[in-house]
């Protein structure tokens, strides 16, 4: 009989919460790690003088912890060894930080440890000193560098990764705002890169540490959930493993069974994403049945289906397409005979090698005798971003195609003659035709997905065979297809053909996109801005003129949402001098704490109901009887019917801290079921609150307009609401309502009033 080993089923792992108790880590610890995977007899002489000249370089350094800074790289080289790196790594590891924090220089390090050792060290040093708050466009040129240095020698980014991963597990002594610092770039930045470089065993562990430090309410939520029902789930998954290695034996097949922890982390994002309760998710009963060969792969997936009936539309094959990041396996989800779902995940011992390991799997054996041969292929995806960015004008350019095609899933789909290519999540034909060629992209007229006929906005899904129709005179793309790409290379391609094109038509076609977005807004359009602030903000965006950065809105080449930003419209009338009652210092909530009044802070203000200001609207004035000064907009129906103008006062938008604004959104759509969940849903990814919504229904024209008051920080914000909005099914336009509501605010008379 075959062996089969069988381990239940463990929890997800929670070392990535701090323990006071836990002991330090001695140079004992990683060398008899090392000694579990390196080949026999193997010197380990520089490990063991990295670690002494660390000691040396950090003496007398202490973390916030109070622990001897010396803990730090060792912890870091200890994650390391757990990918089974080779020497190298690891002694560059417990040198990470003398170079930045020490006085040790690159010449130095060179003289005792060669010149591979000091190379990633300078490179980790390097990466140190990127500071990262999010994937926006002040930290691009940061992101271009990560790359770069992984194209010179990924592991610079493995160390990076596991120094991030031990420094994200001891947040806890820093201030609340670095803590959620730290962990959201984490979140955002070194976890999906360690996804994308197949590292799984480093992604969910730096996934579920962030989440611990900015969700911990729902983080020991689920935690408790987990412990409550492990006995239930271990006891149902030693039932199935028991079924599976019975009919195993029976066919000959040797195999390793085991339970597949699923980590915090993706049970919350999966409920968030599904809409499911705890209770409701099918895959948090899994196993792993790892066997010898690809042929025994698919015998084992079959025992599989003749125990359990499968779950419709839960099988994914990606031994035969494999991932970007060079994982594969065999997926299905079954019925066991509980009534109780069980995923199931079938592959080779190589196969879950790379799984944990990812690119770190290479290093495995650089120093023995089985060399990866096609480690090369594995980084095709690296190769083909260092070409793109190239190609890219700007480095926000280049952070746009990281974000849309490097940190997404992806789906894999055929061209006509068998070929797989890979693409982002929601990709369209338009991404094929542009992943095929350039040409092929600016020719496209039509496209056939699995011999029918589809529009160029059809989201592809995995299987699909593609085919590309084209026109052999001249076409050219549509400025429509900048909506309709979901690659960052696609939508550089439609932008480059653009700016080939007229410039006066590109001046011309921004002109009026920048007028009709103002008027979204409710800013009154193009000619309320003052001439000197769009010239300001052109200059500000790196474009020699106010008719380059037109032309650049035209082509597509910068988002609106960055020109709103940059703007900054701010009420334009110099303060006349007004004698005004004596108004009590801000101590309510409801001052708003934002603005100033003829250039003097600290005045009881507050907004006006009827007209909802956000910063960047031009707004006035009205003095009160008891409640200070409301601040109206300038073009409030309110103010400009007032018969009192002694009482208007201009005002202006302070400079103190991020303040919150009610706007009320009007969204005009077809009606449908879902509708209102939809916009929910946009306005929650968008991390705003909701006050206040009203939906009504034209039921001979099919025709629902939704009114919402969401809390709102700047227009810059409010643009982009507005644009994400106007992107969901059956919506057809979506605006700021910039009519006063006369049940809410019966005119100024409710300030004279109060």
């Amino acid at each position: 009989m075959p062996d089969v080993i069988v381990i239940a089923t463990p929890l997800p792992a929670i070392e990535n919460e701090p323990d006071a108790s836990r002991r330090l880590t001695t140079l004992d610890d990683l060398l008899g790690r090392l000694r579990a995977y390196v080949p026999p007899n193997s010197d380990l002489g520089i490990v063991e003088r990295a670690y002494e000249y660390a000691a040396k370089a950090h003496a007398g350094q202490n973390r916030g912890s109070g622990e001897p800074y010396i803990q730090h790289p060792l912890e870091t080289a200890l994650l390391l060894a757990d990918l089974q790196l080779d020497r190298a790594t690891i002694a560059s590891a417990l040198l990470h930080d003398v170079i930045e924090d020490t006085g040790v220089t690159f010449d130095a390090l060179h003289d005792v440890f060669g010149i591979e050792v000091a190379r990633l060290v300078d490179g980790v040093t390097k990466l140190s000193r990127i500071h990262w708050n999010s994937l926006e466009e002040q930290q691009a040129e940061n992101l271009r560098k990560m790359f770069l240095a992984m194209a010179e020698d990924i592991r610079v980014v493995l160390i990076k990764l596991c120094d991030r991963l031990h420094n994200v597990r001891t947040l806890d002594g820093k201030r609340p705002d670095a803590r959620h610092r730290i962990a959201r770039e984490t979140l955002e930045i070194y976890a999906p890169l360690a996804h994308r470089l197949g590292i799984w065993q480093v992604k969910w562990k730096l996934e579920d540490a962030a989440f611990y430090h900015l969700e911990p309410e729902h983080y020991q939520e689920l935690k408790r959930l987990l412990n409550d029902t492990r006995r239930a789930r271990e006891a149902h998954v030693e039932e199935c493993i028991e079924s599976i290695r019975d009919h195993l034996a029976k066919t000959g097949v040797a195999s390793e069974i085991t339970g597949r922890p699923k980590h915090i982390y993706s049970i919350y994002k999966k409920m968030e994403r599904t809409g499911r309760s705890f209770d409701q998710l099918y895959d948090l009963l899994a196993l792993r049945v790892v066997v010898a060969t690809v042929p025994e792969c698919y015998a084992a997936l079959g025992i599989v289906h003749t125990l359990w009936p499968p779950v419709p539309g839960q099988f994914d094959d990606y031994i035969a397409m494999p991932k970007g990041n060079m994982y594969q396996s065999l997926h299905t989800a079954v019925v066991a005979r509980t009534g109780r779902f069980l995923e199931v995940q079938i592959r080779t011992h190589d196969m879950h090698r790379v799984a944990e390991h990812g690119i770190a799997a290479h290093w495995r054996y650089k120093e023995g005798s089985q060399p990866d041969n096609q480690f090369e292929a594995k980084l095709a995806w690296l190769r083909q971003l260092m070409a793109w960015q190239q190609e890219l004008s700007t480095a926000q350019e280049f952070v746009e195609t990281v974000k849309m095609d490097i940190f997404q899933d992806q789906v894999f789909v055929f061209t006509p003659r068998g070929e797989v290519k890979d693409l982002p999540a929601r990709a369209t034909p338009l991404d094929f035709a542009y992943r095929i060629h350039t040409d092929v992209g600016h020719r496209c007229i039509g496209a056939r997905v699995n011999q029918k006929l589809v529009s160029l906005d059809y989201e592809l899904k995995n299987g699909d065979i593609v085919e590309i129709l084209t026109t052999k005179s001249s076409h050219g793309p549509s400025r429509d297809w900048l909506t309709v790409v979901r690659t960052g290379h696609a939508r550089e391609k439609i932008r480059q053909w653009f700016k080939q094109q007229q410039r006066a038509e590109n001046i011309i076609r921004g002109r009026d996109v920048l007028e009709k977005e103002l008027k979204r807004l409710g800013l009154g359009g193009i000619g309320s801005v003052a001439e000197s602030q769009l010239e300001t903000t052109a200059t500000q965006l790196n474009f020699q003129s106010l008719d380059s950065l037109l032309a650049a809105i035209g082509y597509g080449g910068v988002g609106l949402q960055t020109v709103i930003g940059r703007l900054g419209l701010r009420s334009v009338p110099e303060p006349a001098f007004i004698d005004l009652p004596e108004v009590a210092p801000t101590t309510g909530a409801n001052s708003t704490g934002a603005v100033q009044v003829m250039g003097v802070g600290d005045l009881l203000t507050r907004m006006a109901p009827c007209c909802k200001p956000v910063p960047g609207d031009r707004i006035i004035g009205f003095i009160t009887r008891n409640r200070g000064i409301t601040i109206h907009r300038q073009d409030c129906h309110n103010v400009l019917g007032e018969d009192e103008p002694d009482r208007l006062v201009a005002v202006d938008w302070g400079r103190s801290g991020v303040q919150n604004y009610p706007v009320t959104l009007r969204v005009e759509a077809f009606d449908r079921p879902g509708l209102l969940r939809d916009v929910a849903a946009v306005v929650a990814e968008e991390k705003l609150n909701i006050i206040g919504s009203q939906v009504t229904v034209d039921a001979q024209e099919g025709i629902a307009t939704i009114m919402t008051t969401v809390e709102l920080g700047s227009l810059a914000q409010l643009s982009r609401l507005l644009t994400r909005l106007e992107s969901i099914n059956a919506v057809r336009n979506a605006s700021r309502e910039t009519r006063g509501n006369a049940a809410q605010v019966p005119a100024v008379l409710r300030d004279r009033v109060n």
